[in-house]
């Protein structure tokens, strides 16, 4: 759980991040209505359709840690995706957009197409596709809570990893879509300053857990862990026939 805090915090120190990366996007958004109320809520449907595509991204990338757990690497996957943030940190270069979306730009074309077109379209269903499009957008940020997700150990976690990332971000978003930008470039670039320090922080905190030292809320020992990991696997398991209701029972 105290993971799951560090996404939220991710979220909402990175949203100064966000502001100027899509900031530009959050203020051109073409939001339906001529009242307040309107505009809140189709900015609202912007940004929760971010949050759904990280949730979505989450829960693909914490079944890949699962699925590594299951391997029997559910220490070592922690150390590693801390270790990655760490180094995302330290060497820049290697995770920008550039070098990671190489393979993939003429999907990233035609995604920004898309998303030119849905600008041209003034309506609340527009704003939450462009919400759920402008999550696919190729972020370094965004690699680094997904590498948080498949740390996470399992589908679920990383799917609540994501979106409590994407919630960290909204009110950020949700100021710029309504004000159109109000934070100051110096401000922006000071704030900037403090996330590669959280960040570590992050990598840290999955490189404690990763080696189970026995720490109370950071780093549980590893029987701690396998009882926790057997507890889950026994509650997602179907009831033994006697124990089933005469009603759930198979008929013969």
């Amino acid at each position: 759980m105290e993971i799951l805090f560090t996404a939220l915090v991710l979220g909402l120190m990175g949203s100064f991040h966000c502001a100027g990366m899509c900031g530009p996007i959050a203020i051109a958004l073409p939001l339906y209505g001529n009242s307040t109320v309107q505009k809140v809520f189709g900015s609202l449907l912007y940004n929760l359709g971010r949050v759904l595509t990280y949730a979505l991204m989450g829960a693909v990338f914490g079944l890949l840690g699962q699925g590594l757990q299951l391997m029997g690497f559910q220490r070592w996957v922690s150390v590693i995706m801390g270790v990655l943030m760490i180094i995302a940190v330290i060497f820049p270069t290697l995770f920008g957009n550039n070098r990671i979306g190489a393979g993939i730009t003429p999907l990233i074309d035609r995604l920004r197409q898309k998303l030119g077109k849905l600008f041209t379209v003034r309506s609340f269903s527009s704003l939450f596709l462009i919400g759920l499009l402008n999550g696919l957008l190729p972020c370094g940020l965004v690699y680094i809570a997904i590498a948080g997700s498949i740390g996470s150990g399992s589908a679920l976690m990383g799917a609540i990893y994501m979106a409590l990332f994407g919630l960290g971000t909204m009110p950020m978003l949700l100021a710029i879509n309504l004000s159109g930008g109000f934070i100051s470039t110096s401000l922006r670039k000071k704030i900037n300053k403090l996330i590669p320090i959280l960040v570590i922080i992050v990598g840290i905190l999955f490189i404690l857990r990763g080696l189970s030292l026995g720490i109370p809320y950071i780093s549980p020992s590893e029987e701690k862990i396998k009882m926790k990991y057997e507890k889950s696997l026994k509650e997602h398991q179907p009831p033994a026939k006697s124990e089933m209701h005469d009603c759930c029972k198979p008929t013969k």
